[in-house]
């Protein structure tokens, strides 16, 4: 393999790996940003009822 033809893959490899950790960056910052959300969301929630559940009517 010539130096050209060398030249040419590695560049291409380099490439390839920057575009793919760049992907890896946005789907992590995704990520951080939906758990923020949800975690946002779980605060702003009303807490259940204090009695909801505490008894059954069971008829026979």
């Amino acid at each position: 393999m010539d130096i050209a033809a060398m030249s040419m893959a590695m560049n291409n490899h380099q490439v390839r790996t920057d575009a793919s950790l760049a992907i890896m960056d946005n789907i992590k910052n995704v990520a951080e940003q939906q758990g923020l959300q949800l975690m946002e969301m779980l605060q702003d929630s009303t807490p259940p009822h204090p009695t909801l559940g505490n008894q059954i009517d069971v008829k026979l």
